[in-house]
């Protein structure tokens, strides 16, 4: 029974010591400064990421604004998905 305790202690102090060697997690470049979110991340239109809606040009608030009620509309109301 005492090897038994003496094996879970030392297995419980090497668990505890595998803690001590992980690495700080900072943000070595900075605070970033955020954009308004209708500006999207290409410099012309449909220069964006995958996620992109085609179509959709750099700067257009009212359209970004629309998609935003039409995903909410479409995509988030279970009702309208099932039905």
């Amino acid at each position: 029974m005492r090897r038994a305790a003496r094996l879970a202690a030392m297995v419980a102090v090497a668990a505890l010591l595998a803690a001590c060697g992980e690495k700080p997690q900072t943000n070595a470049e900075g605070v970033k400064l955020d954009a308004a979110p209708w500006t999207g991340t290409g410099t012309k239109a449909d220069t964006g990421t995958a996620f992109t809606a085609s179509g959709w040009k750099v700067g257009d608030k009212g359209a970004w604004e629309q998609q935003l009620k039409t995903r909410a509309q479409n995509g988030q109301n279970d009702y309208t998905r099932d039905n």
